[in-house]
């Protein structure tokens, strides 16, 4: 039996794994084979990542002083060609390969490189020694030209290999610098072409990030399907103060100028960094980061760096000025939502992988606080009102964020899957499923609550006590709103979250009640109530869920009938029509919870024998005029216009009374 089975396992011919199913990739084969490895696919990103290794390194010539102008030219074909004005790629016999020059070593060998040591390049963009080698790798046709020491050489590669030696073409006794053009390999990338746009802003932004070069574009026309300019000239003086400028156009900040500056590394640490930071009004806000001119879209160390200069700086500028909030902010309060660019020079930098999309150079992050937070502390300081002004617009993004904390946790904890999910202690809540048919009465003060329970139908009817006079949110932050256990318990009860985040469909029941006393603090509950709903859930009274109970004020009997009257008015009413003439004995209700069970529920409960008013929204409140201003006015955190009104009001009032 064992050795049927060992015959049956046996390795045949066509899957046999033995010394000669090793394979050893030499040259640039690895990069053909496997360029996912190398430049992150075969994307467009990818294709795109070839013309940023070319460009970078003129970059770092320029970077190391040594060249002032790069071009970067687009022509049919999908042929590109970066030309610099630097040293020039060294072009003598390299002394390990000495049948080679240095140039063929640079572009047909992994790993070979002149930014190793950091003799040539004091900080460069260019670390593995691949870049260049891997864009041969993956073109059809490249030529490197290279003008140095007076003479112009030439060598041409295609997928990796070289077509010949290098050629001595000729004197140049007025040029310098390196030319690299080269098309992408079809047979990797298929019919992709490059986007002059994309190369367009790639060749603009290493224009912003090192103030000394000059960059200039061209496109073949016939190329473009969009605004992209034909010919461009690129020099910023400025730097990343410039492009910020141009970024925010218009836009109003919450502050007048934005933060912008640069600082050289103190020491032995070579390198520096730039910095530029504005908070517009209204803008989702956008990041970009970069180290040695190389993008790092997913951030890193020096981002981290920037962050703690950023939250560190503002919090000790909130306890200079006395606001002890301040010690809450964290680093996404001021950092979402601004326009923020960050570029870094430092020697040896390491990268999460060969794409670069990240820096993980521990040294960085203390480097880019230290040398930041100076500057930022100035900043704040140095005019009082703009930090103040900027300290502000923080604090109100952190009130907002903890509002929405508060709203993700009301959510988590409301009932979305069924009504017998964790809801407020303080609720009597029904039995019904259906929100349909369902009303919450919210009452104030545990008498008025212990009889609305017994009053009400256990079916449909739910009932939310509330202590005294809840928060006045016209005049509160979000943070304040969101700690009021009152209003808290209140969103969780009704289970369809607050302001942008409101979902009507999701609130429990069909009808909320404002059952308050029929006397002055009962109707001041009542608008505090009201303003809730018009401020946090609009929509939930744009839909007509809102009402107010109408409890009776006065017991009016005469012999052996008792009628209910709202108010003096309509007491009134009462005496001069149906007891007319009659000794009419008058009770006073100091507030429901001196109404028995089944006096509330004949009188307000009971939709056979109550009234009540539904609170509506109209036209002028929608259109942000009338009733919203009336509300905002005696409502709002400004006392003198409740005093206005007062003295508006008062003599018309007076006059009323002297009428009547």
């Amino acid at each position: 039996m064992s050795s049927d089975l060992f015959q049956s396992g046996s390795a045949t011919p066509s899957n046999s794994y033995d010394a000669a199913s090793i394979e050893v990739l030499e040259g640039l084969e690895p990069v053909r084979r496997r360029p996912g490895m190398y430049i992150g696919g075969t994307d467009e990103r990818a294709l795109h990542h070839l013309a940023a290794e070319i460009i970078d390194n003129a970059m770092d010539e320029a970077v190391a002083g040594h060249a002032s102008r790069i071009e970067v030219t687009l022509d049919a074909g999908n042929r590109l060609t970066v030309v610099d004005n630097g040293r020039g790629i060294p072009t003598d016999p390299h002394p390990k390969f000495p049948d080679k020059s240095a140039l063929e070593v640079i572009f047909s060998t992994l790993h070979a490189g002149g930014k190793f040591s950091g003799k040539a390049y004091a900080t460069s963009g260019g670390l593995h020694g691949v870049g260049s080698s891997v864009v041969n790798a993956l073109s059809t046709d490249m030529v490197v030209e290279v003008a140095r020491d007076r003479q112009l050489y030439r060598q041409r590669f295609s997928q990796g290999q070289t077509l010949g030696p290098i050629e001595a073409v000729g004197a140049a006794p007025n040029r310098r610098g390196t030319s690299v053009a080269f098309t992408p390999d079809t047979e990797i990338f298929g019919e992709m072409q490059f986007k002059p746009a994309r190369l367009y802003k790639l060749a603009r932004s290493k224009a912003y990030l090192f103030a000394g070069v000059e960059i200039r574009w061209k496109c073949a026309p016939e190329l473009i399907s969009d605004d992209t300019p034909a010919e461009a000239v690129f020099q910023f003086p400025g730097g990343l103060a410039d492009h910020l400028k141009e970024q925010l156009g218009a836009r109003e900040g919450a502050t007048a100028e934005f933060f912008a500056g640069r600082q050289d590394f103190p020491g032995e640490a070579q390198g520096s960094v730039e910095w530029a930071v504005a908070w517009p009004l209204w803008s989702d806000g956008s990041y970009s980061w970069y180290c040695n001119t190389i993008p790092t879209p997913d951030g890193g160390s020096h981002e981290q760096g920037l962050r703690q200069a950023l939250v560190r700086g503002i919090r000790a500028f909130g306890e200079l000025v006395g606001q002890k909030k301040a010690k809450d902010i964290t680093a996404d309060d001021i950092m979402v939502g601004s326009e923020l660019m960050l570029s870094v020079f430092i020697r040896d930098p390491q990268f999460q992988s060969q794409t670069k999309d990240r820096l993980t150079s521990p040294e960085a992050t203390g480097m880019v606080e230290k040398a930041v937070r100076d500057h930022f502390d100035h900043f704040l300081t140095d005019k009082m009102e703009r930090g103040k002004a900027l300290l502000n617009y923080v604090l109100e993004r952190m009130d907002d964020r903890l509002r929405r904390k508060q709203e993700r946790e009301v959510k988590r904890k409301t009932a979305t899957s069924g009504r017998k999910l964790r809801l407020p202690g303080k609720l009597t809540d029904c039995s019904a499923d259906d929100p349909a048919g369902t009303e919450l009465f919210i009452v104030e003060g545990d008498s008025a609550g212990g009889s609305a329970k017994q009053a009400r139908d256990r079916k449909t009817q739910a009932i939310l006590p509330i202590r005294g006079k809840i928060l006045n949110v016209a005049s509160a932050t979000s943070a304040k709103i969101g700690a009021n256990s009152e209003i808290a318990d209140l969103t969780l009860a009704l289970g369809c979250g607050t302001r942008k985040d409101c979902q009507p469909d999701n609130l429990r029941y069909e009808r909320i009640v404002i059952m308050t006393d029929a006397d002055v603090d009962g109707a001041h509950i009542a608008t505090l109530l009201m303003t809730f709903f018009f401020q946090e859930m609009p929509d939930i009274v744009r839909r007509g869920h809102l009402y107010l109970a109408q409890p009776p004020l006065y017991r009016l009997t005469a012999g052996a009938k008792s009628l209910y009257a709202r108010d003096d008015a309509h007491r009134a009413e009462i005496e001069a029509g149906p007891f007319k003439g009659r000794k009419v004995e008058v009770s006073r209700f100091k507030g429901l919870g001196e109404m028995n069970p089944g006096q509330l529920r004949e009188t307000t409960m009971d939709p056979k024998t109550r009234s009540m008013l539904r609170i509506t929204l109209p036209q002028e409140y929608e259109e942000r005029a009338g009733v919203k201003d009336l509300v905002d006015r005696l409502m709002g955190t400004n006392p003198a216009h409740r005093f206005a009104f007062i003295q508006e009001n008062a003599a018309r009032l007076d006059e009323e009374a002297i009428d009547a």
